[in-house]
């Protein structure tokens, strides 16, 4: 018990005490704010990854638009229902399936 009140007095304990506290409660980069830091970068990290995917696709979409007209035809019908003048288009959507 001696022995932990020796050091409890200590100048070099209390100094160094006190700036651990302090840099792991009140600073501007204190342990809460790392935290939070980190969990924005991981966010960010999958947002990019899926951006990086969607412009992978859209270049190879791109790609094929320009070399193909058939694929054009094609595109032009799945992703913006065109249609010819002699031709009905029936645009079918799935529920989802009720729990």
């Amino acid at each position: 018990m001696e022995r932990l009140l020796e050091l409890i007095r200590n100048k070099y304990f209390l100094s160094v005490a006190a700036f651990i506290v302090w840099m792991l409660f009140f600073d501007k980069n204190d342990m809460l704010s790392q935290y939070e830091f980190r969990s924005e970068v991981n966010k960010l990290q999958e947002e990019k990854d899926f951006y990086e995917r969607e412009t992978a696709t859209v270049k190879k979409d791109l790609n094929e638009l320009n070399t193909n007209l058939n694929t054009a035809e094609k595109f032009a019908r799945e992703k913006y229902f065109m249609k010819k003048d002699n031709e009905d288009v029936f645009v079918i959507i799935k529920e989802a399936p009720k729990d």
